[in-house]
């Protein structure tokens, strides 16, 4: 349930703020600074809600932190998606043997 209602509430957050520009602003936005900062809102309210359910996933802060570097490391490097989820699950079970 609680994922589900992260996901809603994700939605609703970047909707809104995606939304109300058009609604506010009848022109082209012509600043820099403000077209880049709502062409970014989706991303940074996403990892918001993502790295703390990361942290608190496996119970342990060390597999965790193993799993989060294996997939920043294999994302930086463009890998899919697929390769990148399923080596940072596998990096964080192997460390939870040793831990």
């Amino acid at each position: 349930m609680s994922i589900a209602l992260y996901i809603i509430v994700m939605a609703g957050v970047t909707y809104l703020i995606r939304m109300l520009p058009f609604a506010f602003f009848r022109k082209r936005i012509k600043s820099v600074f403000l077209r880049s900062f709502l062409y970014y809102i989706p991303y940074a309210v996403l990892a918001a809600m993502t790295f703390p359910a990361i942290f608190y996933s496996t119970g342990n802060y060390i597999t965790a932190s193993v799993g989060t570097v294996v997939a920043l490391v294999l994302a930086y490097f463009k890998l899919p998606l697929i390769i990148v989820s399923l080596a940072a699950s596998f990096a964080a079970f192997g460390v939870g043997f040793f831990v």
